[in-house]
């Protein structure tokens, strides 16, 4: 059973950060347009990608409870704590998107397109640490 439910949580997972590299990347796009086509475009692709993301965010977050609650030893796990750190930090990550999709729409940005270059690297730094933390468990 819960091999079967970390499959779940991978599919989730993959699905979240799928939109979790790609929303800053248009981010980066919308920063650079100019025209209202572009802007308009803009916005409804940003709106479709959050929700399908969102949907891998809950997905990957309710089969990863799902796990803990069928083997909850792991929660003594030092390595799971931290990676529950850098979970919670993602998901801060996740929402605050929101808010710069909503600025975009609202035509309230105030960020270059250089700026969303950078913030597109925060979720690989935290992809690289989970990953680490999920497979090597290193305490």
């Amino acid at each position: 059973m819960l091999l079967w439910l970390k499959a779940a949580h991978v599919f989730g997972v993959i699905a979240w950060f799928a939109g979790l590299f790609y929303l800053p990347r248009l981010f980066v796009y919308h920063a650079e347009a100019s025209d209202k086509i572009s802007h308009e475009r803009f916005i409804v692709m940003e709106r479709r990608l959050y929700v399908m993301m969102s949907i891998g965010a809950a997905l990957a977050i309710g089969f990863g409870i799902c796990m803990i609650l069928a083997a909850p030893a792991y929660l003594s796990q030092r390595w799971l704590e931290v990676k529950l750190v850098l979970v919670a930090l993602l998901i801060a990550y996740h929402l605050y998107c929101a808010k710069l999709k909503g600025d975009f729409a609202a035509r309230r940005n105030s960020r270059s397109a250089k700026w969303y270059r950078g913030f597109n690297e925060v979720p690989s730094v935290l992809a690289i640490g989970i990953v680490i933390l999920a497979v090597v468990k290193p305490f």
